[in-house]
């Protein structure tokens, strides 16, 4: 006879649509903790205690499948040291730094940005061809981002006014967006061991990040509430959210459970306006609009032009 427990835990991992969006609300969640970090721990001390406890847990979890698995994964640690760097180790660095001089809002609302980056990464990288629909779904998210980078005044652009931050969030983006082009080549092992081995060079890279914070005498070891920012995104947006996110992606396949995707930035906007109290602008609904339209029109054209198995 099962245990009541397990069989709790059992339903609930059975339940995909539940599993993404606790996986995108703990992704919007970072956005907040990245503002409440400020004054509580330095950005690059985040990163680093970030993915050293990560990529303890995960070695301590799937260690042994890494081992297993190694003579496939050795054929491609150059490129998967390239994604663990700048996927994981520099994206996290710039997003935490932007926090010091953007708002939570700007840039839950640029991380909806990202899916369009990975098609223009698409076509530059890999050659694959943009549709009518999608070259409009990237004019029409792009947009958006213009919004947030001038707060709504397209003069500011024209004088070079662009928020510090918001141009330090898009470059995390666009780190992030080819960190998303070169996973469509990884390695044919199964999720969970290839984030491992991430996590792993992630945490070696952020070891001179981090003393590079500390050279500049910098660094902020974190207060108790600093260490509580570094344990929520260790393990919600860095560790329950993967494992979720792969099992809806098992559960539902990876173009349905994609499409949760585009929650972060609702959720992002929506916590910030909540929790931090930042005020919610016109500009912002008006991004909020064309990111989430502009995504739509792309995915519509994919989702159909998709062959049929």
């Amino acid at each position: 006879m099962s245990q009541p427990g397990s069989t709790l835990a059992a339903r609930f991992y059975a339940r995909p649509i539940l599993l993404l969006v606790l996986t995108t609300l703990f992704w919007a969640g970072n956005t907040i903790a990245g503002r409440l970090a400020i004054g509580e721990v330095s950005p690059l001390a985040v990163v680093f205690l970030r993915w050293v406890f990560v990529s303890a847990l995960m070695v301590a979890l799937y260690g042994r499948q890494v081992r297993a698995e190694w003579p496939m994964l050795r054929k491609h640690l150059p490129m998967m040291a390239l994604m663990g760097t700048i996927g994981l180790t520099a994206f996290n660095a710039l997003f935490y730094i932007a926090a010091h001089s953007t708002t939570a809002l700007n840039m839950g609302i640029l991380q909806g940005s990202m899916p369009m980056f990975v098609l223009l990464g698409a076509l530059i990288i890999l050659r694959t061809p943009v549709r009518p629909l999608q070259a409009l779904g990237v004019l029409v998210t792009m947009t958006g981002v213009v919004f947030i980078a001038s707060q709504g005044d397209f003069a500011r652009l024209a004088e070079l006014k662009v928020n510090p931050g918001d141009g330090l969030m898009i470059a995390a983006c666009i780190l992030y967006s080819l960190y998303a082009v070169l996973l469509r080549n990884r390695p044919a092992v199964s999720g969970m061991v290839f984030f491992t081995v991430l996590s792993v060079i992630a945490a070696i890279v952020s070891v001179p990040v981090f003393a590079f914070e500390f050279v500049q005498g910098t660094v902020q070891w974190p207060t108790p509430k600093g260490w509580l920012v570094v344990a929520y995104i260790s393990i919600f947006p860095s560790f329950l959210s993967q494992i979720f996110f792969m099992r809806g992606v098992e559960l539902i396949g990876p173009g349905r459970a994609g499409v949760f995707i585009n929650l972060v930035p609702i959720f992002s906007s929506l916590l910030a306006v909540m929790l931090l109290g930042e005020p919610f602008h016109l500009y912002h609904a008006l991004a909020l609009a064309l990111v989430l339209v502009g995504i739509a029109l792309s995915e519509r054209k994919s989702r159909t032009a998709a062959p049929v198995t």
